[in-house]
């Protein structure tokens, strides 16, 4: 029910915020009794309606995403073509909702709101760095999603703020982004080369992540 309702009420938000009234609004296009949607976002541990809602919007675009990215789709592209078109395709599921994206990084960035939009950062970079068929079992599995979430966040700020035509502010500060992120991952390649002899913590952590098939 989050999934069906989140997009819905992203548009609403961009009017009435995140609030109930979005989420009303939102029930009743999609048919579903207000009452019960309400109830599918209460707030769990502490986390409020509103973040709810965010995580739920961040998560529609997490299944959309793969369904029209599947890793099978991306495997003859570079390592960088796949990250850019991963995420082209969230800014552009994004766009259009500017006004609900400004509303949601201002509900993100209040302090007690932080862990989870640090969540949803790690959870979207991890979703990217999977379709881009990302099998790091060690340290590298940590860095990468850090990174990637970063910038992911750091566009989505920028994006907020665009005005320019056909976001090109946006996809330039992204490719720039990208571009940081390939030269870091040579020089960290050539720079730190763990030996598959010795004993690490992080990659019998990564191998617990990514079992052996």
């Amino acid at each position: 029910m989050r999934l069906v309702l989140a997009p819905h009420i992203a548009e609403a938000a961009a009017f009435d915020g995140w609030t109930e009234a979005a989420l009303n609004e939102a029930a009743e296009i999609v048919g579903i009794d207000p009452a019960a949607a309400r109830f599918a976002f209460q707030g769990e541990g502490g986390q409020s309606a509103a973040m709810a809602m965010i995580t739920a919007w961040a998560g529609s675009i997490d299944r959309a995403m793969a369904e029209a990215l599947p890793a099978e789709h991306l495997g003859a592209m570079k390592v960088r073509e796949r990250i850019s078109a991963l995420v082209t395709f969230r800014l552009d599921q994004i766009a259009g909702r500017e006004e609900a994206l400004r509303a949601a990084l201002i509900e993100m960035a209040k302090p007690w709101n932080v862990p989870v939009a640090t969540k949803l950062a790690w959870r979207s970079a991890d979703a990217m760095w999977r379709l881009a068929g990302d099998t790091a079992t060690d340290y590298n599995h940590y860095t990468k999603r850090a990174i990637l979430g970063s910038i992911y966040a750091a566009t989505l700020a920028v994006m907020a703020e665009d005005k320019s035509e056909d976001r090109e502010e946006t996809r330039a500060f992204l490719a720039r982004r990208i571009d940081g992120i390939m030269r870091f991952e040579k020089a960290k390649a050539r720079f730190t080369r763990p030996s598959d002899e010795t004993f690490s913590v992080t990659r019998l952590l990564g191998r617990l992540r990514y079992p052996a098939r």
